[in-house]
């Protein structure tokens, strides 16, 4: 399946993009983070429903700025010596420890 992402901004006059309902479920996660423009849900034929999504879509220099965060938090980690699954591990114990 192609993962959705919808570089045009939503307009009055353009029409909504048209998805089966079995096609939608099984792409939600697609659909809720990376639509940008509203979907047409249909069932045989016919529109169910719509998703109008409330998330903006990033720039593109929003991306690289996040590319280029991630990309130093990499090398601090590598300088310090620690993985991303101690990170994930000191994250689920702090987690843990709160909700008791």
């Amino acid at each position: 399946m192609v993962v959705y992402t919808f570089m045009h901004e939503w307009g009055a006059d353009m029409e909504p993009l048209r998805v089966g309902i079995r096609e939608f479920r099984e792409n939600l996660a697609s659909f809720l983070l990376e639509s940008s423009s509203p979907v047409a849900i249909t069932r045989h034929g016919d529109t169910i429903g719509y998703f109008i999504p409330a998330r903006r879509s990033r720039s593109k220099p929003d991306w690289r700025a996040l590319e280029e965060a991630a990309g130093k938090l990499a090398v601090m980690l590598a300088d310090k010596g620690i993985s991303e699954d101690e990170i994930l591990q000191d994250f689920k114990r702090l987690r843990s420890a709160r909700r008791k």
